[in-house]
Formats: structure tokens, C-alpha cells, sequence
């Protein structure tokens, strides 16, 4: 497209419109001050000189002509008919403030494309203008230069126009030191994960783990509170929450539901402190119960709970809750940093699975599908008696294959997450499912979920875990079978791997540093790693994270249990 039109493309209705209502209100004032309609001929002037600047404003040349045309123009307008104006009556020289207004046009112009050199080289020309006009017209005989009401008026609008050419720039440098100074989105996350990462190294135990926070916040109440029971919570979604620490000889079913008839939710909700004289668990006896439930406040936000309770009366009297609560002020400022440092580290790891699922699709695997399809082509055209090399090319062909399918399964395991709605026992069924299907396993399944959600940084983990046994069955372990069992009961879960392989023993390297893969990740979670023999063959992968339930513990939850 030429210049001229994407100009006329870019052309503005309501730019037009102000350049003709000033036109309008410049001939209504020249035609007041000298009473000649002929004098509108200049108005029609300025029209045609300042046309080619509204057809086409983003011009290279058309556009900085046109206004040069113009104020060119508008010197020997003002010149005119301030000597018409002046014959008719009116003080010397004033009538060139009929016309000088249009100045505004031109130079609002410039300044509105931010081109404030040009707006100043055409107050330049102006002026010059005015002056050359001034000093060849005469009036009565005496030159309109040397009248002062010439000189004042055209002062005056000179003035007018540098002024507003000059507050328009300083506002242009001002808001542009503003977006400078504001860091790019990339740039701020820089900036900021480098000073999260230094305030980590300095922090108590170097750390920002949510559950270590809130096992020491345990411990410290547990010296000013009488403590049989307790708990942190944290928000999770789906208007439950999850414990990220409890304290206790046994296993605790806390109710962690925010919508319920309870003092947690009562806590949560109004952000001030609870006593009740019952408990706050789902399988508590009857008997005196103490608890006392504190909201950890960040500023205006609730990040969590502490829950404390003991089998006696009114244990928490106001000077306990006091001290409780000076404890938990700092807490929670702590807890809602390790949050959201929790979060941020998993939505980088989530970004780089992808991207390493990304570059594997792209780069390896698809060289590795046309090496396949060469060797496919090379089998089609043997004709002579080549029955070795026909067979070498069999064997590398079934090769490619394996790879290949180790590549798309290997995809699958970073793309699988947990899904929100679906639960972990839901996401590592479908894995165990797609991998035996692809290995020839035999998959059992024995599911066992409630209805509660373990925090999702605890859930990633366990089916890291639970993907690392199933692969190392299938690539090592030579079996037939395999039995997946998943039990989760938050803050409880166990994942257990087994299948009637080799052995551990038989495994190869590479399988080993897998298992030692699977120790880190459950030591991430504070949970326990267990891998035994299975009898008569075979391995056992177990991770358990919390306490068990007790067995009269009554409870809903979603079970399932199938054969494949």
C-alpha cells in the first residue's frame, strides 16, 4: 500500500471536525472585525493549505509541508486583515486576533504526534511570517511593524502557542520517565525471585516449606498451651482445607470443611480467635474436650488455621489466648511467604515439564519417526540376496520402535498432573493404566480416596513417585503383573507399587537411581519410603505420608477397585 494511502487510511473524523469548527469560529471573527466578506478568501486559504495535513497526517512529507503552507499562510492572513480592521475604526493592529487563533491547529497537531521540533520550527515560521508581513504593509502610510497593537497581538499568540507546545513535551518526558521506570512483567519476576531466594538463604533453617513452618509454630504453642491435639491448616479450594502439620499421639480426622456449622469455619470466616468445648474432629469420643482455634492473618488476608485441643475443661482461658495468639501474629506472615513460594516453584516446574515435553515431541522424536520410515524404504527395495542385511535392518527398525515409545510414554508421564477435579488416585489409575497397556502388564487397581484433597504440592508428589515404580516395573523388573494400591485420607496417604518381576536385585543402574529419585521426593514431602521384596517374587514400592486412620474411624470416601 503507497504511503499516501495508509495515510488516508489513518485519517481521524473527529480530528477533521475540530480543524473545521476552528476555521468556522476564525471567519466569524475576521468577518466581525472587518465587516468585508472578501477578506474570507484567506479562510479559504488556510482550508486548502491545511487539506493535504487532514487527508493525509502520517505522511512523511505531505503532512510537515501542508502545516508549513499553513502557518505561512496564516502570517500574511493576519497581517491583512489586521490592516483591513484597522481602516475600519479599530485600534491599530488588533484585528490580526481574528485570525492568530488557527495557530492552535497546527501546532496542537505536532504536538499530538509528539513531533515538538516541528511545532517549534513552525512558531519559528510564524514569526517570521508575521514580521515580513508586518514590515511590507502599510497602513495610513506607517507600517504595521511599528504598530504596538500589531506587535502585542502577535506577541501574545506566539507566546500562547510556545507555552502549550512546551507544557505538552514536559508532560510527554514525564509520562515516558514514568513507563521507563516501571520493570517489565519478566523483568519484576526477576527482580523479585532474586530477592525471595536471598531472604531464604537468611531465614531460620534456610527454608520456606510450608509443613516445616508449621510443625515448628506446633512446637512453640505446645510450650504456652496445653496441647493433645493440633493442627495448621490451609486453604486448598473446593471450601475445605488441608493440614499441612499435626501434632499428637494419634492420627486426628480434622472437619476441614469452611462451610460448616463449626468453629473453624467460624474462625475462618470472621478472622478472630475460637474457644469451643467440643472437638473439632469427625472421630472424636465424647468426653471434656478443650479446643481453640486461632486464624493466621497476613495483613487483610486469612492464610490459615491453628487448631489446639486437650481432653480437659476450659484450658484456654484469655491470658493462654494471648499467648497463643502473639505467637501466630509473626507465624503467619512466614506461612503465607512459604505459600506462595510453594506456588511459585510449582508453576515454574509445571512450565518446564512442558517445555521439556515440548522440545521432546519436536526435536528427538520426530527424527526419530523418519529414521523409521527410512528403514521402512530401504526394506522395500532390497531385492538381491541380502537376507542378513535385511535382518539387521528388522532388529534397528524394532528399535526405533521401542524408542519411539519410550519417548511418547516418557511425554505422558510430564504432561500428567493431578487434575483438580479428579483427584490423585483418578490420575495415577490412568498412568498405571497406559503404561501396562503399553509394557504388557496385567494392571490391578485397589482405590481408596475421600473426599478431601491432600495440599497440591504433596499430590504432584506422590504421583511422581507412583509414575517412577510403575516405569522401573515395566523397564526392569521383567513382571507380568502389576497391583497398584492408593489410599488416601488426608492428612493420611499411602501409594503402593508392587509386581512379580526379578526383584530389585536384577535391576540395572539406571533403575537404582530412580529409587533414589523416589527417596528425595518423599523426604520433600515428609513422608516414608519403603521398597521391599514381594513374595514369592517380585518388589513392593510403598510411600505413606501422615498417620494411618484408626479403623472405627467412620468417614465418607470415594473407593474403587478393579482388575485389568
Amino acid at each position: 500500500m503507497p504511503a499516501s494511502t495508509s495515510a488516508l487510511a489513518r485519517s481521524h473524523p473527529l480530528a477533521a471536525a475540530a480543524r473545521v469548527v476552528v476555521l468556522t469560529l476564525v471567519a466569524v471573527l475576521t468577518l466581525f472585525a472587518t465587516r468585508d466578506v472578501t477578506q474570507l478568501w484567506w479562510i479559504v486559504l488556510l482550508a486548502l493549505a491545511g487539506l493535504p495535513a487532514m487527508l493525509a497526517p502520517q505522511h512523511r512529507l505531505v503532512g510537515p509541508l501542508s502545516r508549513v503552507a499553513e502557518v505561512l499562510v496564516l502570517g500574511l492572513a493576519a497581517s491583512q486583515v489586521a490592516a483591513v480592521a484597522t481602516v475600519g475604526g479599530h485600534i491599530g493592529g488588533l484585528g490580526a486576533s481574528a485570525v492568530l487563533p488557527y495557530l492552535a491547529v497546527p501546532v496542537t497537531v505536532t504536538a499530538l504526534r509528539r513531533r515538538f521540533r516541528e511545532g517549534a520550527a513552525l512558531i519559528a515560521v510564524t514569526a517570521g511570517s508575521l514580521l515580513v508581513a508586518g514590515a511590507i504593509t502599510e497602513v495610513g502610510g506607517v507600517r504595521q511593524l511599528s504598530q504596538p497593537g500589531y506587535l502585542a497581538v502577535c506577541a501574545q499568540w506566539l507566546i500562547l502557542a510556545a507555552l502549550g507546545l512546551y507544557a505538552a513535551g514536559t508532560l510527554h518526558r514525564v509520562m515516558q520517565a514514568r513507563h521507563d521506570s516501571k520493570p517489565q512483567p519478566y523483568a519484576e519476576a526477576t527482580r523479585l525471585l532474586t530477592q525471595l531466594r536471598t531472604v531464604a538463604r537468611q531465614l531460620p533453617g534456610a527454608t520456606l516449606d510450608p509443613g516445616g513452618i508449621s510443625e515448628h509454630l506446633l512446637e512453640e504453642l505446645r510450650t504456652v498451651a496445653r496441647t493433645d491435639r493440633g493442627a495448621v491448616l490451609s486453604a486448598s479450594g473446593g471450601g475445605r482445607l488441608v493440614v499441612l502439620a499435626q501434632l499428637g499421639a494419634d492420627r486426628v480426622d480434622w472437619e476441614t470443611t469452611i462451610d460448616a456449622d463449626s468453629a473453624i469455619a467460624d474462625a475462618w470466616a470472621s478472622q478472630q480467635s475460637q474457644t469451643a468445648a467440643r472437638s473439632q474432629s469427625r472421630s472424636h469420643r465424647s468426653g471434656e474436650v478443650s479446643a481453640l482455634i486461632v486464624p493466621l492473618v497476613a495483613g487483610l488476608r486469612t492464610v490459615g488455621l491453628v487448631v489446639l485441643e486437650t481432653d480437659t475443661a476450659n484450658a484456654y482461658p484469655p491470658p493462654v489466648v494471648a499467648q497463643v495468639t502473639g505467637l501466630t501474629g509473626p507465624a503467619a506472615l512466614r506461612l503465607e511467604a512459604a505459600l506462595l513460594f510453594d506456588e511459585v516453584r510449582s508453576l515454574a516446574t509445571n512450565e518446564e515439564r512442558q517445555r521439556l515435553a515440548r522440545e521432546i515431541h519436536d526435536g528427538v522424536a520426530q527424527e526419530l519417526v523418519m529414521v523409521g520410515y527410512g528403514i521402512d524404504n530401504a526394506l522395500a527395495t532390497v531385492h538381491e540376496d541380502a537376507e542378513e542385511t535385511a535382518e539387521s535392518l528388522r532388529l534397528l527398525r524394532q528399535e526405533v520402535t521401542r524408542v519411539i515409545t519410550e519417548l511418547r510414554l516418557s511425554l505422558f508421564e510430564l504432561r500428567s498432573e493431578v487434575d483438580r477435579h479428579g483427584g490423585l488416585a483418578a490420575a495415577i489409575a490412568e498412568y498405571a493404566r497406559t503404561v501396562g497397556a503399553s509394557g504388557g502388564l496385567r494392571v490391578h487397581l485397589s482405590l481408596d480416596e475421600s473426599t478431601a484433597r491432600l495440599p497440591a504440592a504433596t499430590e504432584a508428589e506422590l504421583l511422581r513417585i507412583a509414575q517412577e515404580a510403575v516405569t522401573n516395573a515395566r523397564k526392569h523388573a521383567g513382571a507380568a503383573n502389576l497391583w497398584v494400591t492408593c489410599e488416601v485420607d488426608p492428612p493420611y496417604a499411602q501409594i503402593e507399587v508392587s509386581d512379580d518381576g526379578h526383584g530389585i536385585g536384577d535391576q540395572r543402574s539406571d533403575g537404582h537411581y530412580g529409587l533414589a529419585i523416589m527417596a528425595e521426593r518423599a523426604e520433600r514431602i515428609r513422608g516414608r519410603l519403603e521398597i521391599r521384596p514381594r513374595q514369592p517374587s517380585g518388589t513392593t514400592v510403598a510411600v505413606v505420608v501422615g498417620s494411618p486412620p484408626r479403623r472405627d474411624n467412620v468417614r465418607g470416601s470415594a473407593a474403587a477397585a478393579e482388575g485389568e
